[in-house]
């Protein structure tokens, strides 16, 4: 099934699917949207403070970094944790509706992309005004960041399919993809550069090697290297397996979950 065409008959279920989403989130909250902002901001805070704290205080903390580690991040932890409960939060629409079952962690993922696309609208500039105090400007790569948003809705998207397909099967799943996240994250340059996995694999040349098949890692060190002058992002062969691995496995995840969904209405 391509999921393109599958999607294009049913677009406005689709948008109603996504305005819900992002009508309900943050429905009775005082602050609204605000928190889809503030929350990546104070996190980003804690990490800048726990790291001055562990590594001492002469230690150069670029907050910029941290800043645009922890948005990228957020992106993909709201998709995976909203995937959970695509269909087991929507038992009767499973069951009674005909619609391509793809459509359901697709709205998750769009709405995700919304709340991120928007919180870019913050985060790019804020990253400018840290520059711009520490003397420089902005890298005018930043114009390139919706290439790799949209690699990352399609890395999340898979994901999504794949975590919400499990959780019908195995109610388990939601505290597996916990202890995965958490785990993903240290494993992920969120608050720390891919410089320092470098400095740390002098004589171990793989262990470089094997986090950058880690598609996060690539992620996050593109926004970087697309806004902070000054940052690179590795173009070995390695780091093109890295990037090609996910799109490559989105043709199994496809077909995994298209025999999945199958079975979804006898089991909810």
């Amino acid at each position: 099934m391509n999921p393109v065409h599958a999607l294009i008959p049913y677009r406005d279920l689709l948008a109603n699917l996504v305005g819900r989403d992002l009508k309900s989130r943050y429905k009775g909250s005082v602050m609204g949207f605000s928190w889809t902002i503030l929350n990546p901001l104070f996190m980003a805070a804690i990490y800048i403070v726990f790291l001055r704290v562990l590594a001492g205080r002469n230690t150069v903390i670029a907050m910029e970094d941290i800043i645009i580690g922890v948005f990228a991040w957020q992106f993909t932890t709201q998709s995976v944790n909203a995937s959970l409960h695509a269909f087991t939060g929507n038992p009767n629409l499973v069951k009674k509706v005909f619609f391509p079952r793809i459509i359901l962690p697709t709205s998750v993922v769009l709405s995700a992309l919304v709340n991120f696309l928007l919180t870019l609208l913050v985060q790019v500039p804020l990253v400018a005004a840290f520059l711009w105090y520490k003397g420089t400007l902005v890298s005018g790569w930043t114009l390139a960041i919706p290439a790799i948003v949209l690699y990352q809705t399609i890395f999340n998207l898979e994901l999504a399919l794949v975590v919400s397909a499990a959780n019908v099967y195995y109610r388990d799943t939601a505290y597996l993809v916990g202890l995965v996240m958490s785990a993903w994250f240290f494993m992920s340059p969120v608050m720390y550069p891919l410089e320092l996995v470098t400095s740390m694999s002098h004589g171990m040349p793989w262990l470089k090697d094997l986090y950058l098949l880690n598609p996060m890692a690539l992620i996050i060190t593109a926004y970087r290297a697309l806004q902070v002058p000054g940052e690179s992002l590795p173009m070995t062969p390695v780091a093109l397996v890295g990037w090609l691995w996910p799109l490559l496995a989105g043709v199994v995840v496809l077909r995994v979950f298209n025999r999945a969904q199958r079975y979804f209405a006898d089991v909810l």
